[in-house]
């Protein structure tokens, strides 16, 4: 059986127990959880986190059933303005400290973007790029080895962590138990390798397959000779050859659909089901 989880706030409620309900509804063991976007109304911003919100918000998931696998906390840690990015590494550290009061231990982020809005630029592919995401991630681990907590990182084409072999370069030079990986398949689809995605599943298990902690589920189509988003089950990702590489090496890891939202939820989760029990 899956262990089968969903972003938060791909789902439609805003309220606590109607979105811890609505996730267990659905079938869901797990979220991922933004504060900022599944509660707006709590206007959270740094400095809003405490032991008394994160037990609240706790209880109403475990009451579900619901185990949150992932605060998501994603940043811009290279943000080319000095002091905005030390804000930014602020509000995940104080993520860091609260999250087992969320009874969560991975904190999650991508790795950013050297403009200041995030849109495709090749800086981001530099070796100044790269070091850059090297601090800012060194300083983040070293907070989350004070409390026990685990950074997930998550790669990207269009990040500096754009390709597996720099995911694993990341992992050596950080050398922390603290840092894992969240790994969504899709972030590493190009036009070039879409055609091979065998190879790039193994390629990433070879590489940090033991430090994957979170697998992010979402799907993609080419279009107008583009990468184009699209619903889970919707597009050209093979999910057997996913699961086929990981489903024996990871027994019981989270699987969380992302960029999937109604009407589509239900249909999409009962393709990964089908799918995953299709595998021995």
């Amino acid at each position: 059986m899956i262990n089968l989880g969903i972003r938060a706030h791909d789902l439609t409620s805003h309220s606590l127990g109607e979105l811890a309900n609505e996730a267990a509804n659905k079938g869901f063991s797990a979220v991922q959880l933004a504060l900022a976007k599944s509660f707006p109304s709590l206007n959270i911003r740094n400095g809003s986190l405490s032991t008394g919100l994160a037990s609240h918000i706790s209880r109403a998931f475990n009451q579900a059933g619901i185990q949150i696998a992932v605060l998501g906390c994603y940043i811009n840690m290279i943000h080319p303005n000095p002091e905005i990015r030390q804000q930014e590494l602020t509000r995940f550290k104080e993520h860091v400290r609260y999250a087992r009061d969320f009874n969560c231990s991975i904190v999650g982020t991508e790795t950013g973007n050297i403009l200041e809005v995030m849109e495709y630029t090749e800086e981001n592919f530099t070796e100044e790029a790269f070091q850059s995401v090297v601090v800012s991630v060194k300083e983040l681990v070293a907070e989350a080895e004070k409390f026990g907590v685990i950074v997930g990182i998550e790669g990207g084409i269009n990040h500096p962590i754009h390709t597996p072999f720099q995911m694993k370069r990341l992992l050596d030079i950080v050398d922390s138990n603290n840092m894992q990986v969240i790994y969504d398949p899709v972030n590493f689809i190009t036009l070039d390798n879409y055609h091979d995605q065998e190879k790039l599943f193994l390629e990433s298990a070879e590489l940090f397959g033991d430090r994957i902690a979170i697998v992010h589920l979402k799907d993609f189509m080419i279009e107008d000779n583009k990468i184009m988003t699209v619903p889970v089950g919707k597009g050209q990702l093979d999910y057997k050859k996913l699961f086929t590489c990981f489903k024996k090496r990871k027994p019981f890891m989270y699987y969380l659909m992302e960029s999937t939202t109604e009407p589509h939820i239900k249909e999409s989760a009962d393709f990964i089901r089908n799918v995953y029990n299709s595998i021995n």
